[in-house]
């Protein structure tokens, strides 16, 4: 099965792969690194001109969505252009909170995340205890168990492979809302979250990609360009393969996400562990044929060699998604034997 883009989602994403490129995003990956969060705020403000995060929120918070297609496709180009951030975790407190079935709690915060005007992040403390650039969101929202509280404060910033994720444990809160409804609404976020994050890594790795084949085109070694060597070659098909082979998984489990077909968080699963690792082999193959200059912070692409292995593992790691795509068949097995 094929899934392929229609006119409007491929214009949407090149629309926002050229407010990006206009936008010096390596740059302010490297101011939101050090903690200057201005540049970046201004890129965020730019992307909700474009109706990005509306895509999450439903019409009658003001926002155009659940629309998971079209997010995958943004977050795709967002991922190429490793725009910092918690772009991910923003969707999944809209879609939690949509899911939560509070009207007062939802009016109270997706028309702002749906403008922009609010950025947000989110902790699934069964996911993991970090909420990711809780020191820049104006509200942190953390899911215990079945309980859902926003928190007091971020809490100290923690180191990160990636500087332009910036990690902290939040502390604190008053409670929100508790009980069933709530690890019902959050499982539905982590799904949310676990297809953005596919995507993102998705381009990332194509990021990737398409900067390791230029310079082994412009780098030459004895008087001929490096990427000949059949060697290299072919480090490089096997790295378009892979995430060749990603691109339609995630595009299906959107597609399963938006139809609510009971599958969905097994394509999810499956999407998130095949992009993940296609990223994170597309950081390697970088690495290895950028050669010493690969290891330098002052060379742009190390802002997507870092990000890649985070994201294979952020919302759900390899063999928790791995886990997830197993069972899930095994189930459906079991069902048919009866």
């Amino acid at each position: 099965m094929r899934f392929l883009l229609d006119r409007e989602q491929r214009e949407f994403a090149r629309s926002l792969d050229a407010l990006l490129t206009s936008s010096g995003v390596p740059a302010t990956v490297r101011s939101w690194a050090a903690g200057d969060h201005g540049p970046g705020r201004a890129v965020w403000a730019r992307l909700a001109e474009t109706g990005l995060f509306a895509l999450a929120v439903p019409p009658e918070h003001e926002g155009l969505g659940p629309l998971p297609v079209e997010l995958a496709v943004a977050f795709e180009t967002l991922g190429r252009h490793a725009v910092p951030g918690p772009l991910v975790e923003t969707v999944a407190a809209a879609a939690l909170l949509d899911r939560l079935g509070d009207k007062s709690l939802a009016a109270g915060h997706l028309p702002a995340i749906a403008s922009g005007a609010s950025l947000v992040s989110l902790c699934v403390t069964a996911l993991g205890p970090y909420a990711l650039d809780a020191d820049a969101a104006g509200t942190v929202f953390v899911v215990d168990g079945d309980t859902l509280r926003v928190a007091d404060g971020p809490g100290p910033v923690q180191p990160s492979a990636d500087p332009g994720r910036r990690l902290a444990r939040p502390s604190g809160g008053a409670v929100l809302a508790r009980g069933p409804g709530v690890t019902a609404a959050a499982a539905y976020a982590a799904e949310v979250a676990a297809l953005a994050t596919a995507a993102q890594a998705l381009g990332v790795g194509r990021t990737l990609l398409a900067r390791t084949v230029e310079y082994v085109t412009a780098r030459t070694q004895f008087g001929v360009a490096i990427g000949s060597f059949q060697s290299v070659k072919h480090r490089l098909a096997d790295t378009l393969l892979a995430l060749e082979f990603a691109e339609p998984l995630v595009h299906g489990a959107a597609l399963a996400l938006a139809s609510g077909d009971e599958g969905a968080g097994r394509d999810i699963a499956a999407a998130k562990v095949t992009a993940g690792e296609a990223a994170y082999g597309a950081a390697r193959t970088a690495l290895q044929l950028h050669g010493a200059v690969g290891y330098t912070d002052e060379l742009d692409l190390s802002l997507w060699i870092r990000k890649a292995r985070p994201l294979r593992d952020a919302w759900g790691t390899p063999a928790a998604c791995r886990a997830r795509v197993l069972a899930d068949r095994a189930d459906t097995e079991r069902r048919a034997v009866r």
